[in-house]
């Protein structure tokens, strides 16, 4: 199998492409190399076995010729879009490349794929972000953080969409574009609304990619503050999860094509921020100091994914346990040291 990854040289990219080789597949590696690091991810990359099996090509998203292209010289069976930028700060800062990026580049790929014959399967990397700050739902502080009274089971795709800040209005757009191209063109096409996604080879920052970032401080010594009390909650899923339904999706694109999955850890693998530093603390054998800081615009108290549906259609359920998941992740750094110049 031929498979396109947009953003391939990323966290979750260089994860998937390096799964598909492993699996004697041919992944394509699309991606402008303009982010930290992402080279480093090409050389571990072609150290996997099958390297010969993998190829890359530095291309933009935003440029639909090129898009169009190469697409066509590759004809792969399946898209992975990951290519965003991903951080809702600096699409406050930057809201036109946030929407050439996220919503112009998204345009692009599905167009280089609806003109393919025959046409891939796309796969596109959402967020919870589509669904804004819920703040009609009923929250409650409870002792492990904060909770959606009404939702015990979490966010499902029954909740309306609530675009907010550039990035959720881009990501959003791009959300509705993948979904409507199965509808008015027969595009085999998915939307992962996905939540917060962990594990190795994610360089987080400050801003994006919150537990990869707390443990990189974590272990590095880096100061970590947290906005607001601590008592925020996210439901996190460890990215061979992740992968795990990635290749369902595709395998059974018949059952979820023209759907959105709300793809996270669920109510099973939640956990608040204060929680999270606990076990890096159990792991590391020293407590971990944070500072706080005031609350941040549009951040939302809780999100927990109600992950049922890609459970009924594709019989998909998260796995690893967040302190398993965070003991990787801590290996890992502990293994890499020089890659975060420490």
């Amino acid at each position: 199998m031929r498979a396109w990854i947009t953003g391939g040289a990323g966290f979750i990219g260089c994860n998937l492409a390096a799964r598909l080789l492993s699996l004697g597949h041919e992944p394509i590696v699309i991606d402008n190399c303009s982010r930290d690091l992402v080279r480093a991810n090409l050389d571990w990359l072609r150290s996997q076995p099958n390297p010969g099996r993998l190829r890359v090509h530095e291309a933009d998203v935003r440029d639909a010729e090129a898009m169009a292209r190469l697409m066509k010289a590759d004809r792969p069976e399946l898209v992975v879009h990951l290519a965003a930028q991903v951080a809702v700060t600096t699409s406050v800062t930057d809201p036109r490349h946030d929407f050439e990026v996220n919503a112009g580049g998204t345009f692009n790929v599905l167009e280089a794929a609806r003109t393919l014959d025959p046409s891939p399967v796309v796969i596109y990397a959402s967020t919870n972000k589509v669904y804004g700050n819920l703040e009609h739902l009923r929250v409650a502080k409870t002792e492990r953080g904060y909770a959606l009274e009404d939702l015990p089971g979490g966010v499902s795709e029954a909740e309306p969409l609530d675009f907010h800040s550039p990035y959720g209005c881009s990501k959003g757009a791009a959300d509705q574009y993948v979904i409507d191209y199965a509808r008015i063109y027969g595009l085999r096409s998915v939307t992962m609304r996905q939540s917060c996604i962990y594990g190795t080879r994610q360089f987080g920052v400050e801003d994006q990619g919150w537990l990869a970032w707390f443990v990189i401080a974590a272990v590095t010594g880096r100061p970590i503050t947290i906005y607001g009390d601590g008592y925020q909650v996210r439901d996190v899923l460890w990215v061979d999860d992740l992968l795990d339904l990635y290749l369902r999706a595709y395998e059974r694109i018949d059952r979820v094509t023209g759907k959105a999955l709300n793809v996270g850890g669920g109510p099973r693998f939640a956990l608040c921020l204060l929680d999270s530093l606990e076990m890096m603390s159990r792991r590391l054998g020293r407590e971990v100091p944070v500072s706080f800081g005031e609350w941040r615009p549009g951040d939302q108290r809780v999100y927990v994914s109600d992950t049922s549906r890609a459970e009924a259609l594709l019989g998909w359920k998260p796995s690893t346990p967040p302190e398993e998941g965070i003991t990787r992740l801590v290996e890992w750094v502990e293994g890499n040291r020089a890659l975060f110049g420490n």
